[in-house]
């Protein structure tokens, strides 16, 4: 498949492919459970962690499968019961079925499973007679040109008889493998206890989507899928809302509480928690412990991470949400940023209820918004800033906005008061209409008549007089 790290390690919805796989085991209660491992052993340890009941084997050289398991004879040393073997790759198995395959365990015998293939691939034929009786498992490469034609597949999920497993597998490995041969099959343990006497029983899956196991980057897409529509039908089940399902990415450990929408296009990871009756996407993107409380909504090319979103809050377009913790009410504006990381650590913005984050504002972290407080578009909050409760902040850098003290109702100006010349008149205010000029009072030089009086009817400038004198 490519890359360093083990196959089993690859993500699906969130998680590496063995987990699921542990956690179907470990739903059975079993009283141990031991991990093969070889390629990349450290890095398994580790994302396995403290898992209760596992066991480690180790695998130094890769000679098969039946060699694989026989590595683990050591974690069953006197126990009597059922074994079960199964890949570390089949992410889409469930305990269920894995109860039902135990249950079908002869005592003293083998149970697997098989499922009619498409495709076979690389998966062994079973070989029946011509009365339809098991007689072998037949690996692709080692079967001839008819036995590739069947479509009856082993599964590679495997019950057995501790003691007869463990008895078998020592009478392989004693002998020298086949000419061509390079690896101990499984699969020659179950002919060979057929072989010996044992009861074989065989279970037919009608779900064989469940059990295929991950070889290539293509078949890894098509676990992740269906393992991504069994989350997304758990959803569904449950009352959330999944306008599309096709174009919806939820990880395995997401909640999401009962009446919730989710758009289409929607990233949901790991860890996140959404209430009730909350609005997610389109084109949102929802990263790890990430929290949206009930009734909340986030919208289109909106990015949350590690953040918290009250009751009633709204970030609807165009924002990056990181390392917050956003109150009851609260409405984030268009293109909204908490800048939290300032090339060293992160830091959080913490914005209280009922605030309102006009469109473009930048938050550099740490930063507090206040109760019902307001910041204008594009404002730039510096790292540090506490906006008191009510204010309102605006510009580059962010800055209080003055309040104007508010005039009385009906306040009017005195009319006969003068104006300072340098001062600005109200635009709002009203000259009265019938106010006169005193009939023959001259205007000082240089001095503007007051727009709107009137002169006079008969009233002549001084300059008219003499011109109307000299032409008498």
């Amino acid at each position: 498949m490519g890359g360093e790290h083990p196959k089993v390690l690859y993500p699906i919805c969130g998680r590496p492919m063995l987990h699921y796989v542990l956690d179907a085991v470990a739903d059975l209660r079993p009283s141990r459970i031991a991990l093969v491992v070889g390629h990349g052993r450290e890095a398994v340890r580790a994302a396995v962690g403290n898992r209760p009941n596992v066991r480690f084997a180790v695998q130094e050289e890769l000679l098969g499968t039946g060699h694989a398991v026989a590595q683990a004879r050591a974690e069953f040393d006197g126990f009597e019961g059922t074994v079960l073997v199964l890949y570390g790759d089949t992410p889409g198995l469930r305990a269920e079925d894995l109860r039902q395959l135990v249950q079908s365990c002869p005592k003293g015998g083998v149970a697997f499973l098989t499922a009619e293939l498409d495709r076979p691939r690389s998966y062994g034929r079973i070989v029946r007679d011509a009365a339809g009786i098991f007689v072998a498992i037949r690996e692709e490469k080692d079967a001839s040109a008819s036995e590739r034609g069947i479509r009856e597949c082993n599964l590679g999920a495997y019950a057995f008889d501790a003691r007869r497993l463990f008895e078998t597998l020592d009478g392989l490995l004693s002998q020298p493998l086949p000419s061509g041969r390079t690896e101990f099959y499984l699969t020659d343990v179950v002919e060979r206890m057929k072989n010996g006497g044992a009861e074989v029983a065989i279970r037919r899956t009608e779900d064989p989507q469940a059990w295929l196991g991950v070889n290539t980057l293509q078949e890894l897409v098509r676990s992740g899928r269906f393992v991504q529509d069994r989350i997304l039908a758990t959803h569904l089940g449950r009352g959330v809302r999944i306008v599309d399902p096709a174009t919806t990415y939820i990880d395995w450990n997401v909640e999401i509480g009962e009446g919730t929408i989710v758009y289409p296009c929607t990233v949901v990871e790991g860890g996140t928690k959404i209430g009730s009756g909350c609005q997610v996407g389109p084109f949102t993107h929802l990263r790890p412990e990430s929290v949206l409380r009930d009734g909340a909504e986030v919208g289109n090319f909106t990015e949350v991470k590690r953040s918290v979103l009250g009751s009633g809050a709204k970030a609807k377009h165009l924002s990056y949400l990181g390392d917050a913790e956003i109150g009851p009410g609260v409405n984030v504006g268009a293109g909204t940023i908490t800048a939290n990381w300032d090339g060293r650590g992160k830091s959080r913005t913490t914005i209280e209820e009922g605030a309102f984050i006009g469109s473009g504002t930048v938050f550099v972290a740490p930063v507090t918004i206040g109760r019902g407080a307001r910041t204008g578009a594009g404002a730039i909050v510096t790292k540090g800033t506490r906006v008191p409760d009510g204010e309102t902040w605006v510009g580059v850098p962010a800055r209080p906005l003055p309040s104007r003290p508010p005039e009385p109702p009906g306040a009017q100006r005195d009319p006969g008061a003068q104006r300072d010349p340098g001062a600005q008149r109200d635009p709002g205010a009203q000259r009265d209409p019938g106010a006169q000029r005193e009939p023959g009072a001259q205007r000082e030089p240089g001095a503007q008549r007051e727009p709107g009086a009137q002169r006079e009817p008969g009233a002549q400038r001084d300059k008219g007089k003499e011109s109307n004198a000299a032409r008498r």
